[in-house]
């Protein structure tokens, strides 16, 4: 090794795991839904929002075998309603949409 040479040391990408389709993707490619502090459950398009958080693939196939299963239920700890599942539905058709 000669001194005076760096070696440029590769970024590991984060990677997590869907709740749709269990399949392990890079976090950059899949969207998370959060359950806040106080309790609202949301989309974070930042990855930012501080809660306990669950990966989802911008598929809506995804989101329906997660909500079907209770998986997103069990990931974010906390019972779904049914007119929020809507809302986070939409949400996620128009985030797949831009």
């Amino acid at each position: 090794m000669t001194r005076g040479v760096s070696q440029r040391k590769t970024r590991k990408i984060p990677q997590r795991t869907c709740v749709g389709c269990r399949l392990v993707k890079s976090k950059w490619d899949l969207i998370r839904i959060v359950r806040t502090p106080d309790g609202n459950v949301e989309i974070d398009p930042t990855s930012k929002l501080s809660g306990r958080g669950a990966y989802i693939c911008p598929d809506p196939e995804c989101f329906d075998s997660a909500v079907k299963g209770k998986r997103l239920d069990k990931a974010l700890g906390v019972t779904i309603s049914d007119e929020i599942i809507n809302k986070l539905s939409d949400a996620l058709i128009r985030w797949g949409k831009s």
